[in-house]
């Protein structure tokens, strides 16, 4: 297994999907059950990248408690917005944003390298052009029993989906 991929299980939801962490240590999502998740491709370089880490730093401060988890995988497969190594990804986003969520192992979205974890997410929610993912910054709300129950735009503004996240926390 490659340091870009990840594995499933069952592909049944995303509790069965094994992923690397920045360190390539696996990472079990069934360790989330029970949270409510957003799973975001992410890079440093993005002119999306200010707006979209500050809002996902401040669900996850106020949501966090009451079971909400941000999972962040970084990508370069958009115009080389994420060419850093994995470290210094979690560095830029710990220093310039104190981002608190979980940050994984670089990762591909689309094509034949793409992350099993994220087959199955577009495989589960396409978006308005298909299944592929078109920029950085795309959201996929997961429920407590790792469902997707939507995917969201990467101009889509983490604060918008609030009141889907409250709906599926139950809060």
């Amino acid at each position: 297994m490659g340091a870009a991929e990840s594995s499933s299980k069952l592909g049944g939801s995303v509790h069965d999907f094994v992923v690397k962490d920045v360190r390539g240590n696996d990472v079990e999502l069934s360790r989330y059950k029970g949270k409510v998740l957003l799973i975001v491709n992410v890079a440093s370089r993005c002119g999306l990248a200010n707006s979209n880490y500050t809002e996902l730093g401040q669900l996850y401060e106020k949501y966090r408690e009451k079971g909400l988890e941000v999972l962040a995988f970084p990508c370069n497969q958009f115009a080389g917005q994420e060419p850093d190594s994995d470290e210094k990804i979690v560095e830029f986003a710990c220093n310039r944003f104190q981002a608190e969520f979980p940050i994984f192992r670089k990762v591909d979205v689309n094509g034949d390298n793409a992350a099993p974890l994220y087959k199955f997410l577009k495989s589960e929610r396409g978006g308005l052009f298909g299944e592929r993912i078109k920029w950085n910054f795309t959201k996929f709300l997961v429920d407590k029993e790792g469902h997707v129950m939507n995917r969201y735009a990467p101009t889509w503004s983490p604060l918008g989906i609030e009141n889907d996240i409250k709906k599926l926390l139950e809060v």
